[in-house]
């Protein structure tokens, strides 16, 4: 499935539906009043957050949402049916924003999450609402009340207990492949994750969310390489593990370049817990490793845990070290539906 995190649709409520011009005829009565009904209300748009979703892509291929409208009023002074309401499935974490993307509309953070973003037109009013004492036998009618419309954008932030980051080749991929049953591409040069991917990491009777963003480059913060959008998904997570690549050109400086953009991007994500790794840990000599974890303790890093996602060199402490900050029931481990408590503080502990 192609991995989509940002569309522009079209939504447009439901018009409401027209009164009626009816006048009762009935055996014995010469001169029935009348007797015409008001229209009905026109279709609502409902947003959702539904289980299952994980991408905007459907939203390539279907961009205009129209509610249907409300029926029209009818004799006997019945009112008419109204328009029924249109549900637009989004996945969770999805933000509904205006078109000129500088407000956000609604935010969905958990299963079952509804908002109603249009109402539907009122019905117009039959010819019985205007029956007056002067006007015994009114013909006039009222239509139906146009719908509401608007462009808005959507955009999708991945919900993850943790967020993984790192330079290009750093090694993320195939952590997470180790870590979790996630079948990320895995290449020896820069670049080979292309989109956010999610993994379920199942450790100690505990299970929690991985997301792996692509390589961040300097400037990404400003955009550069669409790393503002790759930034975004980590927004939520709960705490980050930053790979650093023992095996680079200059690890302590990587380090730093990623703090910078983290800092530089905002939202609060340089404050967030994190845990530096030092991978590839296979690839130097046990010197080389003591040499670069005091070079990672200069740059302003605290506490370093030397890994391989090759071989599963020190992911035992490593996971270890994330669980201890987990809550109480994370996102996977919530029943079905339930809210995660979004407000409960986070621990206290910083690496850097």
């Amino acid at each position: 499935m192609h991995f989509l995190d940002q569309a522009k649709i079209y939504l447009k409520s439901g018009t409401g539906g027209n009164g009626a011009v009816s006048f009762r005829r009935e055996k014995y009565v010469q001169y029935g009043g009348p007797d015409g009904g008001n229209g009905g209300k026109g279709g609502d748009i409902v947003f959702e957050a539904v289980e299952g979703l994980n991408t905007l892509i459907d939203f390539r291929y279907a961009q205009h949402f129209k509610a249907p409208r409300g029926t029209g009023g009818m004799g006997r002074n019945r009112t008419g049916a109204g328009g029924d309401e249109l549900v637009v499935k989004v996945p969770v974490g999805t933000q509904v924003l205006s078109e000129d993307k500088e407000e956000i509309l609604a935010d969905f953070t958990h299963t079952g999450q509804r908002v109603s973003m249009l109402i539907g037109g009122d019905g117009g009013r039959g010819n019985m609402s205007y029956k007056s004492s002067t006007n015994r036998a009114p013909r006039q009618h009222q239509p139906g009340f146009p719908g509401a419309e608007m462009w808005v954008w959507l955009r999708l932030k991945l919900m993850a207990d943790v967020g993984l980051v790192g330079l290009p080749n750093a090694g993320k991929s195939t952590f997470i492949n180790r870590i979790t049953n996630t079948k990320a591409k895995v290449g020896d040069y820069p670049f080979t994750t292309l989109r956010p991917q999610l993994g379920v990491v199942s450790h100690k009777k505990r299970e929690f969310v991985i997301a792996d963003i692509p390589g961040l480059i300097e400037g990404a913060a400003d955009g550069v390489g669409i790393g503002d959008r790759f930034l975004g998904h980590i927004e939520r997570c709960r705490a980050l593990i930053h790979l650093v690549d023992a095996n680079g050109d200059d690890p302590a400086k990587a380090l730093q370049t990623v703090q910078g953009e983290l800092k530089n991007y905002g939202e609060g994500l340089a404050e967030k817990p994190q845990l530096i790794a030092l991978n590839k840990i296979d690839l130097v000599d046990d010197e080389l490793a003591d040499m670069l974890i005091g070079e990672l303790k200069a740059a302003g890093a605290n506490r370093i845990f030397p890994i391989s996602g090759a071989t599963g060199a020190g992911l035992e402490a490593l996971m270890d070290a994330f669980m201890d900050h987990l809550p109480d029931m994370t996102a996977t481990e919530q029943p079905s539906g339930v809210n995660p408590d979004a407000d409960e503080d986070e621990a206290e502990w910083r690496p850097i």
